[in-house]
């Protein structure tokens, strides 16, 4: 492999290590019903997004929510010893992409047959922390009362 190759690799390993994702793939749901899911979701704090997702009436919230947690559990596994709470993870990226369409005949009258297309879709979510890994501090606040008369 070219040097070129090399260092384009190993910076792309590099951005990985700092990636939190997890996918879905062939889900039985259509990618359109996904989409109106995806949409509540993006950009927003993990739990804001997990309190939205769990009193959704959509069928297809269930399994981005779980799918978010997939993702919360990968982060976990990268970043050992650094609580949730303080790395303020919120969804960066979440797409629905069409997965493999089934295609069904359905009778029809006079001998004839309608095309059924059950759709797939593949989801995928990515997790980012507002603060850096490395760069954990706490927050001091000066208590002390100083009165100017």
């Amino acid at each position: 492999m070219g040097r070129r190759k090399t260092e384009r690799a190993a910076a792309i390993k590099e951005a990985r290590k700092t990636e939190y994702k997890a996918i879905l793939r062939n889900d039985p749901v259509s990618p359109r019903k996904m989409r109106l899911v995806a949409d509540m979701i993006r950009g927003l704090d993990v739990n804001k997004a997990l309190d939205i997702l769990k009193y959704s009436n959509k069928e297809a919230s269930r399994r981005v929510e779980k799918l978010i947690l997939s993702a919360i559990a990968n982060w976990q596994e990268k970043n050992e010893g650094v609580r949730l709470e303080d790395s303020r993870l919120y969804v960066k990226e979440v797409f629905v992409d069409a997965g493999r369409t089934l295609k069904r005949l359905r009778p029809a009258p006079q001998g004839r047959a309608f095309r059924i297309r059950k759709r797939s879709n593949h989801i995928t979510v990515v997790l980012d922390s507002m603060v850096l890994p490395g760069n954990v501090t706490e927050e001091t606040e000066n208590t002390e009362n100083t009165n100017i008369e």
